[in-house]
């Protein structure tokens, strides 16, 4: 009795260790399934992409790498994002979100919710751009207000309005500096 229970673990070890595939084939099956797996990673997961522009100079530069998290859905004030809005890809800044009322003073100060904001990591003033958004704008549900960090003559919320959440691509996550490789 013990001998048969021997032999039937020895044919189910050796039926382990033994492979259908050459050593060549089963590397390039975990190759392939290695890269199918980055694949969907980057592309449902992760997102890399270069800053377009200097719209968020001093903290983002053109041509820094971004890695975006696009499973993001908790999206707060001062998140930095990336949107798509008529077929252009943006990077801003989140100043307001859903139930928020937006104010740009005639002395170009930010105001959320009757508050003046004092931004610590803006060296600008804000300049309301007239023509495009009326103010004081309240958000709706599932709706932003986006900053560019270099509020001078970007595009940004004061110049297509508010940012529905379905156009957001992602949050940044983190900035790899790219500027004089």
């Amino acid at each position: 009795m013990i001998h048969e229970k021997n032999t039937v673990r020895s044919k189910k070890d050796s039926a382990f260790r033994k492979s259908p595939m050459n050593p060549i084939q089963l590397f390039f099956l975990n190759v392939l399934i290695i890269l199918t797996a980055v694949w969907l990673i980057f592309s449902f997961v992760f997102r890399f992409l270069s800053a377009p522009n200097d719209d968020m100079n001093p903290n983002l530069k053109a041509g820094d790498l971004l890695l975006c998290y696009r499973l993001q859905k908790e999206i707060r004030a001062q998140d930095v994002i990336v949107i798509r809005k008529n077929n252009t890809t943006y990077i801003g800044r989140v100043v307001a979100v859903s139930g928020d009322t937006v104010e740009i003073s005639d002395e170009e100060t930010l105001i959320i919710n009757g508050n003046t904001m004092i931004e610590t990591n803006i060296y600008t003033s804000t300049p309301r751009f007239e023509g495009f958004v009326s103010y004081p704008l309240t958000l709706s549900e599932s709706e932003y207000f986006i900053l560019a960090d270099a509020r001078n003559g970007c595009e940004d919320s004061r110049y297509y309005g508010a940012v529905q959440e379905k156009e957001i691509q992602g949050k940044i996550i983190t900035v790899l500096r790219r500027n004089h490789l």
